[in-house]
């Protein structure tokens, strides 16, 4: 029964659950009781205490589960964005998302199971070779979607198109 709310959420961002300043369960005050609570609208889960006092809640699990660093699978990304990695020798292109918060090299990392020589190219944006140890954003790729919502176009009609130009430095796969 109290694993109920988050099967039921599988797969989905509960982070609306829990306070970003305390990293604990939001809490809130019961309009009946008057009393401090966990604010738990889809019903009570694992390691949260009944609303009142029980002899039947056993509280000696130690951290409660969304405090234990075993259950952190990921780190929740700020904004994805939607890019195209054109290799200009092949003129093959490829269209990915990648995170906000990415550094080009990890983006590099990704894009390797398309091109295993990527690290061997250029990578350039606007016709400026791009800083591998600082994201999009800093690299002066600037994210136009809030631009195409004021429009009202769809974010897929342009992408910002990333060049890879082949250096040939014989580097082996």
């Amino acid at each position: 029964v109290l694993l109920k709310p988050i099967i039921d959420v599988a797969g989905l961002d509960i982070s609306h659950w829990f306070d970003p300043r305390t990293n604990d369960i939001r809490h809130h005050i019961d309009p009946v009781t008057h009393c401090l609570l966990p604010y738990t609208p889809h019903g009570r889960f694992v390691h949260v205490a009944p609303p009142f006092p029980s002899s039947d809640f056993a509280n000696d699990y130690g951290i409660p589960w969304w405090k234990d660093p075993k259950y952190k699978i990921g780190v929740l990304s700020k904004k994805v964005r939607t890019i195209r990695i054109l290799n200009v020798l092949t003129l093959q292109d490829h269209i990915t998302e990648v995170c906000s918060e990415e550094n080009m090299h990890e983006i590099l990392e990704r894009y390797l199971k398309y091109n295993q020589h990527a690290s061997s190219y250029t990578w350039k944006y606007d016709g400026k070779v791009l800083d591998m140890d600082k994201t999009l954003e800093e690299n002066g790729i600037r994210d136009d979607d809030n631009d195409f919502d004021r429009l009202k176009m769809r974010d897929d009609s342009y992408l910002q198109s990333i060049m890879l130009y082949y250096n040939d430095d014989l580097t082996e796969a």
